[in-house]
């Protein structure tokens, strides 16, 4: 059974940056698409980004794109999502998953999920 741990979450101010770390154990998921999701206070689990499992696709949610990166790096088995020009509303929890689809933004299509990481962006 492979586990994914997320890092780089924390409190940063509006217009800053933080790069989150998906690392993934237990098994090589080097053919598995890779996203990332979040969930804000009472609200439900929102597509962030994907990438494929040989990193030549990627696809973005609304709030994400133009600001935020997703990227993969195989031989260490983890994924990042860099974000920029952060505002108060990307507070969330975000989590990372795994999908053996090639692509896909439903939350239903990923089978394995990480605990989550803390991100904070204050006005």
């Amino acid at each position: 059974q492979e586990q994914l741990v997320e890092s780089g979450g924390g409190l940063v101010q509006a217009g800053g940056s933080l790069n989150l770390s998906c690392v993934i154990t237990g098994r090589v998921l080097s053919r598995y698409a890779m996203g990332w999701f979040r969930v804000a206070p009472g609200k439900g689990r929102e597509f962030v980004a994907v990438i494929s499992y040989n990193a030549g696709e990627t696809a973005y949610g609304d709030s994400a794109k133009g600001r935020f990166t997703i990227s993969r790096e195989p031989a260490k088995n983890t994924i990042y999502l860099q974000m920029n020009s952060l505002k108060p509303e990307d507070t969330a929890v975000y989590y990372c998953a795994a999908t053996i689809r090639r692509m896909s933004a439903r939350v239903q299509d990923f089978g394995s999920w990480g605990q989550g990481t803390q991100v904070t962006v204050s006005s």
